[in-house]
């Protein structure tokens, strides 16, 4: 992503006139959220909503390509840059689809994805460096040891980054994911999985396994040594946190489901059940792709997010040298027949039983609803679950709000599980994690406990009528054909 002052200044020098009537409203209360955001929250918040919601949307190749700009490597951060070969057996492929088959409804539609090398990069903090100081001119594998000489816990994440499953990728996120292993004192390895629409669903979820898995087992010619399971967090944004929980499904359907005893995987036999990773850590994460929650709509007010629009106004993508598909479908991710599969809207899964734990951050943001949902369907079956909300706060915050104590505390909360489920033992009563979840006043961060298992506003029942209304609006093209709104 292009982050250069001239860069920025091309995108904000028009928007002058909005930001002054901005914050003059602001300044004069009247705007709605005055009491509850600080003026560099209400400008930064209108901005990013004004250039989301804009009249005519930009071309999903020229969204993705300005996404994909690498900003460069410099300042307190540790990279390197590996790639994980892809395995000569195909059972990795074939056990993600037995699962997605499992789950499957009567009609659903995808592609089997090709098995392919995934690239990634190790980040880790870099210490006592200023913010301008230039990567060292070392080898890959240099750079990996300079890495793990600052390491000094056994947390290792795995990071899926945000962007909607088809923007981003490691180099946009580089700042936040070298501050989470900074704050763990461990290592990351930032996932450049398949984006869509040229790689739609399961293609990313393939990859993230394979990461999974390669990190467990790893492949011939790897940096890194075996990492046991239980130092392990899954973490994500958005829709990595999409990924992060659908990993998870996957692993679980795995364990109950599959006729195998084992799978292949580069020369090796890993024995089933498949281990768990330590916890899986989300920060807004977008678990439905329908979008049939209420908050979608009533929480629109606090987020950057621009809602959907009315069936008078339905959003069609301009057609580019990747939209549409040939065949065409309904949705960038997936078939419009698949958008309420378990391993696609981590809200339609019916069984979280056996899971590792999981952490929920949020605002009070248009996704809300349907992370409530997930973690207290989740609790009630027996899952630990951290649930932490933050009054009007907005997608995503902790990696875009530092100078809010919402935002710092967001972020370090975060990490905190990381680091708590990833070094902890089971028999440290004081390690030992419980189901809970935390409302935080706007401003102050005020705490008042809530219980998770009530988190959900709709019965499962409900949410699964609501899924199925919003495909079907989708099939008869009452609403846009894909989610560019809002871009996650």
């Amino acid at each position: 992503m292009d982050t250069t002052p001239s860069a920025l200044l091309r995108v904000l020098l028009p928007k002058a006139p909005f930001v002054a009537k901005t914050a003059l409203w602001h300044t004069l209360w009247l705007s709605p959220t005055s009491s509850k955001w600080d003026l560099r929250t209400e400008v930064t918040v209108n901005i990013i909503r004004s250039l989301l919601d804009s009249p005519g949307p930009t071309p999903l190749s020229e969204q993705q390509r300005w996404s994909l700009k690498d900003p460069g490597i410099k300042g307190p951060m540790w990279i390197s840059k590996v790639t994980l070969p892809k395995p000569e057996e195909d059972d990795i492929r074939s056990v993600l689809v037995d699962a997605i088959e499992t789950l499957k409804g009567a009609g659903g539609v995808y592609t089997t994805p090709a098995v392919l090398s995934v690239e990634a990069e190790w980040t880790g903090y870099r210490a006592n460096v200023r913010h301008d100081r230039p990567r060292l001119d070392l080898s890959e594998a240099q750079h990996y040891q300079r890495l793990i000489s600052e390491v000094t816990k056994p947390v290792t994440l795995i990071y899926l980054h945000g962007g909607a499953h088809y923007m981003m990728d490691p180099s946009s996120h580089r700042i936040p994911v070298s501050r989470l292993a900074h704050l763990t004192n461990g290592r990351c390895l930032s996932v450049r999985y398949r984006l869509t629409p040229q790689d739609p669903f399961p293609c990313a979820l393939l990859d993230a396994f394979q990461t999974y898995l390669s990190l467990l087992y790893p492949p011939p010619g790897s940096f890194h040594e075996p990492v046991a399971a239980k130092n392990i967090v899954l973490a994500g944004d958005s829709a990595g946190g999409n990924l992060a929980l659908a990993l998870v499904q996957l692993i679980l359907e795995i364990n109950r489901s599959s006729t195998r005893e084992s799978l292949a995987f580069h020369g090796q036999s890993i024995e089933f059940p498949l281990p768990l990773p330590a916890g899986v850590a989300s920060s807004s994460p977008w678990t439905d792709l329908s979008r049939c929650m209420p908050s979608i709509l009533s929480n629109a007010q606090y987020d950057y997010l621009p809602p959907p629009k009315g069936p008078d106004t339905v959003s069609r993508l301009p057609h580019d040298d990747i939209w549409p598909t040939d065949p065409p479908r309904g949705d960038l991710y997936c078939d419009l027949s698949m958008l309420d599969h378990p391993l696609v809207s981590p809200l339609a899964a019916k069984d979280w039983s056996k899971s590792c734990p999981m952490f929920f951050s949020c605002g009070e943001e248009m996704l809300a609803d349907e992370g409530k949902a997930v973690a207290s369907l989740a609790a009630k079956q027996g899952v630990t679950v951290v649930w932490e909300q933050y009054e009007a706060m907005p997608h995503c915050f902790p990696l875009l709000f530092e100078h809010l104590e919402a935002g710092r505390r967001g972020f370090k909360n975060w990490a905190a599980f990381c680091s708590k489920v990833a070094t902890g033992s089971d028999d440290d009563e004081e390690a030992r994690l419980e189901t809970n979840g935390t409302w935080y006043a706007a401003k102050t961060c005020k705490e008042t406990a809530v219980d998770v298992r009530s988190l959900a506003l709709c019965s499962r029942e409900e949410v699964a009528e609501r899924m199925g209304s919003a495909i079907h609006a989708r099939m008869q093209g009452k609403e846009g054909e894909a989610k560019i709104l809002p871009k996650l």
